[in-house]
Formats: C-alpha cells, sequence, structure tokens
C-alpha cells in the first residue's frame, strides 16, 4: 500500500497523528489529511513495556501507557485538530480529547464513539452515531493527481511489458489469511497461465508483508516469461504499477490495497487466500455488489468500471462539521 508523503512543503494547518509507526495507518490519516488540506504531522505511538498485555481500550491512564509525544504547535488548541487511529491511537486521542483537544478518530475505537469529535469508519466495521462518518473503502492518499503524477514517471519504465499490462499487488500471510509457499505456487500458476492464454503482460509487486520464500517462488515462476517482478530493492513501484495498470489483481488480505485499487478506472480482481475474516468478507461483498471487483480465476477480466474513491467524500465532510477553515 501507498504511504503519502509526509512533508510536501505546501503551507497547510498542521495536524497530528496519533497512530502507532506503521504504514497502513498512516496511509489512511495521511490521506484523510491531505485531501482535506491539512498537513499532517506524525506523533508516533510507542507504547511502554508492560501495557501492551492489556487492550488499550483498558488502559486507566492512557498517556502514561506511552512514551511521551510529540505534538505540534497549536494542535491542542481548541482551534487545532488530530487525527487518531486504531484501537491504541484511539485510546491516546481520547485521553487528549479529555484534556481539550479536538480529535478525528478513524476506524472503529472499541470504546464509546462520544469520546470523539468525529468518527471516521468502515461500513464493514458495522458501528453508527451521530458523530460516524461511514466509507465504503479505507482512507487512502491515491488521489487523481498523485496516480497522473505516477504515471508519468512510471510508463516510460514499464513500457517494455506487452499490453494490456495487469498489475498485480501481493500482500502477506496475516492472523486471518495464509500466503506462504504453497498460495504462491497457485498464484504464480494462475497469473502464468493468463499470460499465456490472454497474452497480457504483467507487473507484480510484493508487499514488505510478503514472505521471502513467497517471492522467490513468484519470480521464478514467472521472471522468464517475461513478467517484471519487484526485487524489493530501489524505489517503491507500487503507486506506479496502480496507475499503469490496465487491470489490477490485488490479494484480499489488505484492505487497503483493494480500496487504492479501486480508486483507479481499471477493472480490479480479488486474489482469495485460505481463512477468513468477516470484516474483510464484507468490505468484499460490497464491492462486489457494486460491480467494482470480481474474484479472479486465472483469466484477464474486462468490464466497464467508474473510480470508487471515498477518502474526499469523507475529507470534505470532516471540514464541514468541525467548520475548518
Amino acid at each position: 500500500m501507498m504511504c503519502p508523503s509526509m512533508d510536501d512543503g505546501s503551507p497547510r494547518d498542521p495536524v497530528g497523528v496519533i497512530a502507532e509507526d506503521f504504514a497502513g495507518m498512516k496511509s489512511q490519516a495521511f490521506g484523510l489529511a491531505q485531501r482535506a488540506g491539512l498537513h499532517p504531522v506524525l506523533c508516533p505511538v510507542t507504547v511502554r513495556a508492560g501495557w501492551r498485555r492489556l487492550p488499550a481500550s483498558w488502559w486507566p491512564m492512557p498517556l502514561r501507557a506511552i512514551r511521551p509525544l510529540d505534538i505540534p504547535s497549536g494542535c491542542m488548541e481548541p482551534s487545532g485538530l488530530m487525527i487518531s487511529i486504531g484501537g491504541t491511537g484511539g485510546a491516546i486521542g481520547a485521553a487528549l480529547r479529555a484534556r481539550g483537544g479536538r480529535v478525528v478518530q478513524i476506524q472503529n475505537p472499541r470504546m464509546p464513539l462520544r469520546r470523539f469529535d468525529l468518527v471516521i469508519a468502515n461500513r464493514h466495521d458495522e458501528i453508527s452515531g451521530p458523530n460516524v462518518l461511514l466509507s465504503r473503502t479505507a482512507l487512502h492518499g491515491v488521489s487523481p493527481a498523485r496516480l497522473a503524477e505516477a504515471r508519468r514517471i512510471w510508463m516510460p519504465r514499464l513500457a517494455h511489458l506487452p499490453r494490456p499490462l495487469v498489475s498485480v499487488l501481493v500482500g502477506g500471510g496475516n492472523g486471518r489469511f495464509r500466503l506462504g509457499a504453497d498460495e504462491a505456487h497457485a498464484i504464480a500458476a494462475q497469473l502464468g497461465r493468463m499470460m499465456d492464454r490472454d497474452g497480457v503482460g504483467v507487473a507484480v509487486t510484493p508487499s514488505r508483508r510478503t514472505g521471502v520464500q513467497a517471492r522467490e517462488i513468484l519470480s521464478r515462476a514467472l521472471s522468464p516469461k517475461e513478467a517484471w517482478v519487484w526485487d524489493m530493492t530501489g524505489e517503491n513501484p507500487y503507486l506506479g504499477l496502480v496507475a499503469c495498470a490496465d487491470a489490477i489483481v490485488v490479494t484480499a488480505d489488505s484492505i487497503s490495497m483493494v480500496s487504492e485499487a479501486v480508486a483507479t478506472d481499471v477493472p480490479v480482481m480479488v486474489i482469495p487466500l485460505p481463512g477468513r475474516s468477516r470484516r474483510i468478507g464484507l468490505f468484499l461483498n460490497d464491492l462486489s455488489h457494486a460491480g467494482r471487483i470480481r474474484m479472479f480465476d486465472g483469466r484477464m477480466q474486462d468490464w466497464s468500471v467508474r473510480p470508487l474513491d471515498d477518502t474526499q467524500l469523507m475529507a470534505d465532510e470532516m471540514r464541514h462539521r468541525l467548520q475548518l477553515k
């Protein structure tokens, strides 16, 4: 998934992002802030030893459970703003709001929603309330402008590949889905058959969560067929592959990667993986019913689509509700 730049040099109002230093969380919070015309500044949350044994929502004094935060000047003022994300970030955000700050929470905080000025979650989080906004997709920074710039840079670099070009976004195993050697062999076989039968070009980008063995299996199987497989060195091609694709294939383990893929104007096919997640299942069903994704069956599929991205809508509504200037 893409993590937006943390500082683009533009004169925007700063907003403190209260989050653990994970790419997926930063991508959502920075994407929301930047689409709202704000300047996000990461205030990384580092939990002290011992406190991780308890869920963050149970912490009696959340600010004592973490190392001191470096919050930008003005963010704790009545006109300032902070964005918290996830369960740990939410516990800290709620504590800061109790001290007078204004806090927008991303994702279900798993605590009373009234403890935040605004909560922006996904439909599959299955929460509701007067201060809740629900998005069909995860928040992100893959805007049309960023796609256009990435296309300008990466199109010449990928010009040697056959067209149509299928970009493949590979995630990794997690607590809900498995993506090991067996799954990598199956994915490689499907992609290879698609190249043979449909004459497409293939460009593959693993993620940091893709195991070394899975990466090697994909590369050994597809590189001889003249697919381009990123070797995890040099510039990350993720956004370039998303921007230049004629179709996208993405593994089912990552809501963020699927959300960024469907923000484009090309068909998106999802690779199912062994495992189960109610939340991801609801998310994929929603996009499938909207006609935005189809399950990958080893063949190139083409159908008429429109970009699906609720991030700008969420950013605009946040500005309206909080009366941000």
